[in-house]
């Protein structure tokens, strides 16, 4: 058996990439074919793409830091360059990366297609290291905020791609595990920020530390991306074969070669020009998968998950928790969901976690509209509104957290993947910002019981619109969810 089948791949490899594809159509229900579906070609170690995927992560990682590293010294920074007490260049030192992110997100598909994954994630390194050093040695609020463009725009840029190079070079049977580390290094890269930042308030200048600590994982990228291999699907649409070959040959081992081309070029042979109109993702046969990634997006961030991150330090206060400690007890319910998700994402399916997930999410928020109602006071009150909180994180962590960046490269065809995943991406940044900017004037004029309210139906909708849209996509090849999403023509 493995004489015949070492011999079936060495014809192979004399055979010429273009020439395959024509192979595969004659021979779809042959013996040879037949074997490379056995259980041993179906699944691939996972050691060999596990290197590659922990690289990737590293963006992750830089986002979680960034996200949560101004939190604890930005007290310590406003009076240090002398804007301690203005509100307004507060909110601008933490808002100005979400203007940096959303550019950023909007050029990630464009930038991914032109120059590949593995160049996409130094373009995002890049800034990030110009960035938090101007960050770090700056003596004045304008290059602060200077600095937090330029790391936004590679927070912008790092996370859709390595949600499409995970996907793409990943072995289907792990490819939602392996979706959940992105989730997981999000989690320890804020929980990294917020230990860095404890000494703050005791060492002067420790902020500039904060900054210039981040430059040592984005460096780590920039390096270590050049020691991994290109997604093969990138290479394969750019006409480079052998090479797409040779990455698959490293990711999965040279026994799964074969069946790895014939699935990609099962989605590739249809011809289509490899550019891509933004008109053709907001109408026409792409419409239904760009919208449904779109408003998982919006649906995710309208849910209350920042919102809910907002308002903590205030209900821990108001319980007499102290805000570290109450920031370590909202990571740890991230951090422990992210790694649960990580475990059963490839077990129960994307689809399930994400019902269940928007639907606790629902349950905890209706916890915290008991808890601010006036049929509860005092000690019970604060108690629930804590338990809900801590609730919907890990709730949130999950399903809503991870599933959405995973399964929106599933469900995209690899023609306008990176692109749709810019588009979705770019939509996420908005509402992220709206709901960062309005939360506190709405939580003022509607108070909280209504503003949560509002949370909860949104997750109830999510809820229903998942159900009702979204398909499972565990163990599937990236072309049999093509099959299942597209209106073939």
């Amino acid at each position: 058996m493995l004489g015949r089948q070492r011999e079936a791949y060495l014809m192979y490899k004399r055979i010429p990439s273009r020439d395959f594809v024509k192979i595969v159509d004659m021979e779809e229900n042959s013996a040879l074919l037949q074997s490379s579906t056995s259980p041993e070609t179906s699944s691939p170690s996972w050691r060999l793409s596990f290197p590659h995927v922990v690289v990737a992560t590293i963006t992750s990682f830089l986002f979680g830091y960034h996200m949560g590293v101004v939190n604890e010294p930005l007290e310590s920074i406003s009076v240090d360059l002398g804007f301690s007490g203005n509100a307004l260049a507060e909110g601008l030192v933490v808002s100005t990366c979400l203007g940096g992110a959303f550019v950023g997100s909007l050029l990630s598909g464009w930038i991914a297609d032109g120059v590949g994954r593995r160049r996409a994630f130094q373009l995002c390194a890049l800034p990030m290291i110009i960035g938090a050093s101007m960050s770090a040695s700056t003596k004045n609020l304008a290059g602060m905020l200077l600095g937090r463009f330029f790391v936004g725009t590679g927070m912008g840029l790092g996370p859709p791609v390595a949600a499409l190079y995970v996907t793409e070079v990943s072995p289907a049977f792990v490819r939602g595990t392996y979706g959940s580390f992105i989730q997981i290094a999000t989690c320890l890269g804020l929980i990294g920020a917020l230990f860095i930042g404890i000494p703050v308030k005791e060492i002067a200048g420790w902020w500039r530390i904060c900054f210039w600590m981040s430059t040592i994982p984005a460096a780590i990228l920039l390096v270590a991306v050049m020691f991994c291999a290109e997604s093969p699907h990138w290479l394969y649409k750019k006409g480079r074969t052998e090479e797409a070959e040779t990455a698959f040959e490293k990711l999965l081992g040279g026994s799964h070669v074969k069946y790895a081309m014939a699935e990609l070029s099962k989605s590739e042979r249809d011809g289509d020009s490899d550019i891509v109109k933004m008109s053709e993702l907001l109408y026409g046969r792409h419409f239904r998968v760009v919208f449904i990634g779109s408003t998982i997006f919006a649906l995710q961030q309208l849910s209350g998950i920042n919102a809910v991150f907002y308002f903590s330090s205030t209900v821990f206060k108001s319980a007499g928790v102290p805000s570290t400690l109450a920031n370590v007890f909202i990571g740890i319910a991230n951090l422990t969901g992210s790694v649960i998700a990580m475990i059963l994402m490839d077990k129960l399916g994307r689809r399930v976690l994400l019902l269940w997930s928007f639907f606790g999410m629902a349950i905890s928020m209706a916890l915290q509209v008991t808890a601010a109602s006036s049929y509860i006071s005092g000690s019970g009150a604060l108690y629930l509104s804590v338990g809900g909180m801590l609730l919907f994180v890990f709730t949130f962590a999950l399903g809503a957290g991870p599933v959405p960046g995973l399964l929106l490269t599933e469900i995209f065809p690899s023609r306008i993947r990176a692109k749709a995943m810019a588009v979705c991406m770019s939509v996420h940044w908005v509402i992220n910002f709206f709901v960062g900017l309005l939360f506190l004037q709405l939580l003022e004029q509607l108070g909280r019981q209504l503003l949560y309210s509002i949370f909860t139906t949104f997750c109830l909708v999510a809820v229903m619109f998942v159900k009702r849209n979204v398909v499972e996509t565990k163990g599937k090849s990236l072309q049999e969810i093509e099959i299942a999403l597209l209106p073939q023509d």
